[in-house]
């Protein structure tokens, strides 16, 4: 099998994909989900003419020539507004967020006026809306403030609460089954026998996976034999995505693909045009999709941004489903493409008009975990594209996306 661009295989892996069902969830528990109903608001805010200062409510008429002098007739608070009515020449002490009484139109701010007696002599002109927030200065009751496939931050959670909403609609989490392989790996903090590695790769998958709205759910190591591997796939079966790390490639010992292919797997590619992860695989098994990730680390990684973040993202209806990558400029020169498109760590520093210039790692090796922890991005670069100079755009994946 030819080696199939990187474009086409993520076009493969997202198509179809479509946002889940909505379920409701209380507002404290929203934080990080996907909105997946136009949201609008419950009331008007502020619900009345609110005072922006502390000082006196008043008429504008009254306080236009000076000297003016006001009778104290009462005081609105927040939560204890006054229920009378301001007069000619009367005044009411007032305080931020409380009502505005009727009659009065202005706000003498307290530096502006001093009060001895029931009297308040005022010491500037002020005319009228003068620190006035006027009844749904914010927002109206019915307004659609907050549009489905918005992900919930503190600042889109604030206003949701502000709207008076208690629960939220939000896309379901996308359940991802991590299935890691062979006979060589064992969980991290245990003791490494001979030729054993630390199996790393499904800690990092399950924290980008969560991070991205995602529900992790590890299935354990398989073994190198058939019976392993379907025994815990099946254990991971209700999940959307079933996630398999090594065993990807097609060679003597690598089973994911005939191990699964009598359970129903529907290959569709094993090989794409890609620097790390060449190796991986994908096929639907029923209505599960499965992404054979390479047992790399870093290749895992890489291909785990490139293509289980955009399936993520589509199931969850965001906005920025169809995400088109930023650019930076590169603070080195750097050589010709190979004829793989190339994912390259990279590091990053700001200039003070805010462009990012990223540097590539030294080592590209893919096996280099802590080389991957020091990168900020990836660079990508094309398949057989010329040499860059220094200060040539580029197009990066941040891993600070978010």
């Amino acid at each position: 099998m030819a080696l199939l661009p990187v474009a086409e295989a993520l076009a493969r892996v997202t198509d179809g994909l479509v946002p889940l069902e909505a379920e409701r969830v209380a507002l404290g528990a929203a934080s990080g989900r996907v909105l997946a109903e136009d949201l609008a608001a419950r009331l008007t805010q502020p619900p009345f003419d609110a005072s922006a200062m502390d000082g006196y409510a008043a008429r504008a008429a009254d306080v236009t020539t000076l000297p003016a002098t006001l009778k104290l007739i009462g005081v609105s608070a927040a939560g204890a507004g006054f229920e009378g009515q301001v007069g000619k020449s009367e005044a009411v002490r007032i305080f931020t967020g409380a009502p505005v009484p009727q009659g009065a139109d202005t706000i003498v701010i307290q530096e502006n006026a001093e009060e001895s007696n029931g009297i308040v002599t005022v010491k500037s002109v002020e005319e009228a809306g003068q620190h006035i927030r006027p009844r749904g200065l914010d927002f109206q009751e019915g307004e659609i403030l907050l549009a489905a496939g918005t992900r919930l931050g503190p600042r889109e959670l604030l206003l949701a609460a502000a709207m008076n909403h208690a629960e939220l609609p939000v896309r379901r989490k996308p359940k991802v089954a991590i299935l890691a392989t062979g006979d060589e790996v064992v969980p991290p903090g245990s003791e490494l026998g001979k030729d054993q590695i630390v199996s790393s790769v499904p800690t990092g998958l399950a924290t980008l996976i969560e991070r991205e709205g995602g529900e992790a759910m590890s299935l354990g190591i398989a073994k190198d034999d058939p019976e392993s591997l379907v025994t815990l796939a099946r254990a991971g079966s209700a999940a959307d995505i079933l996630i398999t790390i090594g065993g990807a490639s097609v060679g003597e010992r690598d089973l994911v693909a005939s191990a699964l292919k009598p359970e129903g797997l529907q290959l569709e590619f094993w090989k794409i045009a890609m620097r790390p992860g060449k190796p991986l695989l994908y096929g639907r098994l029923g209505n599960q999709r499965v992404l054979g990730l390479p047992g790399n680390p870093v290749s895992a990684l890489v291909c785990a941004y490139v293509f289980l973040v955009p399936m993520l993202r589509r199931m969850l209806g965001l906005v920025d489903d169809a995400r088109s990558l930023p650019e930076a400029v590169v603070g080195v020169a750097v050589e010709a493409n190979g004829p793989r498109e190339h994912y390259m760590r990279a590091t990053s520093q700001w200039r003070e008009d805010g462009t990012r210039v990223v540097r590539p790692l030294p080592s590209q090796d893919s096996s280099l975990v802590a080389e991957l922890a020091r990168a900020d991005c990836l660079i990508v670069r094309a398949p057989g594209a010329a040499p860059l100079a220094q200060g040539a755009r580029v197009r990066v994946i941040p891993f600070d996306c978010d």
